[in-house]
């Protein structure tokens, strides 16, 4: 929704969160009231025409706004890091465009997600249709093995700061606004480091190799992205690692092939098979061979099934599902004929009254 929504739209977003985190939906939940209260009061605001026109104004000239007679301590606070763009998204949801979740990337204050990384992971076919553990290498951020991640020498503690204390942001009253920025004396962090790490010199990350155990689940396809939660970079100030994001590449297998959970394969048979019916012999992917009987006078490049004998694929939203394996037959056609050969075909071709270009 853009930063000039109207009334309606306003409303109307209003009511959806505060059905969401209502006390009565949310009984001993006081995130939830403590989110219900905070979108009354920013509906309280947003929602009059008066105080959002002074919220706008405010809002463009940021934390410098000066309001002559200075304001009433009591008013609501907004973060000036959430406005930049025109997003409030943590107090009315998405009302100004703005981004919910994952840390406030704009000031910089309080915990931040990680990053996301992405990494590629070549799999052989059969590995990618049965599921492997694996390791992957990686050469990214991570915690400082140092530190382990404090940004302060061993030995030694960060301090909480003495201007923000410990919360990364100091409040400044804007008439009936009071707008929180980022603390200049400690970054945002709510900490000072004193004597900062010699590895990753007060960062808490340090650039390293790093080995990731992953679990490649069964029936993965070329192309398919697997998301490993928590595997990425290291969150800031406390916040939650981001992802790593593994680009699955699956090599071509030379006789099989693949169509979602069922596998495909082209088996060749003889004339007499294929004209007088019989069992013939077909490979599947674990090795073993299973009977695939014929009818007298099948056609060469009809397809047969074989239930069960594709990949075997398990999922929450689904359970445990096998696909089957799609079997067509060709007949195969010799390159060269022995004499007896050539007389038996000789014999069948006099014996042959049907003329299959002219039939119908």
């Amino acid at each position: 929704m853009s930063a000039d929504a109207s009334a309606k739209e306003i409303t109307k977003v209003y009511r959806k969160l505060a059905r969401q985190f209502h006390p009565d939906q949310n009984p001993g939940d006081t995130a939830a009231e403590d989110r219900f209260k905070e979108i009354s009061a920013a509906y309280d605001v947003l929602g009059d025409e008066a105080k959002r026109k002074e919220y706008d104004e405010v809002r463009r000239l940021g934390p410098i706004a000066g309001r002559p007679g200075g304001g009433d301590p009591g008013g609501f606070a907004f973060n000036v890091g959430d406005m930049q763009g025109g997003d409030i998204g943590d107090l009315l949801g998405q009302m100004f465009g703005g981004q919910r979740g994952g840390g406030r990337s704009g000031s910089g204050v309080g915990p931040r997600r990680g990053s996301d990384l992405t990494a590629q992971l070549n799999l052989d076919f059969e590995d990618a249709a049965t599921g492997l553990t694996t390791t992957l290498y990686l050469t990214s951020d991570a915690q400082c093995s140092t530190c382990s991640g404090s940004g302060a020498k061993p030995g030694t503690h960060p301090t909480v700061c003495g201007i923000c204390g410990g919360r990364g942001v100091v409040d400044e009253n804007q008439g009936m606004f009071s707008f929180s920025s980022p603390c200049r004396n400690c970054q945002g962090r709510g900490s000072i480091v004193e004597d900062v790490c010699s590895t990753c010199h007060g960062s808490g990350v340090e650039r390293r190799p790093r080995e990731v155990r992953a679990r490649i689940p069964a029936g993965v396809s070329d192309r398919q992205t697997i998301r490993l939660a928590g595997r990425g970079t290291p969150g800031r100030n406390g916040g939650p690692a981001g992802d790593l994001l593994v680009e699955i590449r699956v090599e071509p297998h030379e006789r099989f092939g693949r169509s979602g959970r069922n596998l495909t394969v082209t088996v060749p048979a003889t004339f007499p098979e294929v004209a007088l019916g019989g069992d013939i012999d077909v490979p599947t992917l674990d090795g073993a061979t299973v009977k695939l009987r014929l009818k007298p006078g099948t056609p060469s490049g009809s397809r047969h099934r074989v239930k069960g004998k594709g990949i075997t694929t398990t999922t929450k939203r689904q359970g445990t599902k096998s696909g089957d394996l799609i079997v067509t037959v060709e007949v195969e056609v010799p390159d060269t004929l022995t004499d007896e050969q050539r007389s038996a075909i000789e014999r069948l071709a006099e014996a042959t009254t049907v003329d299959p270009r002219t039939s119908s």
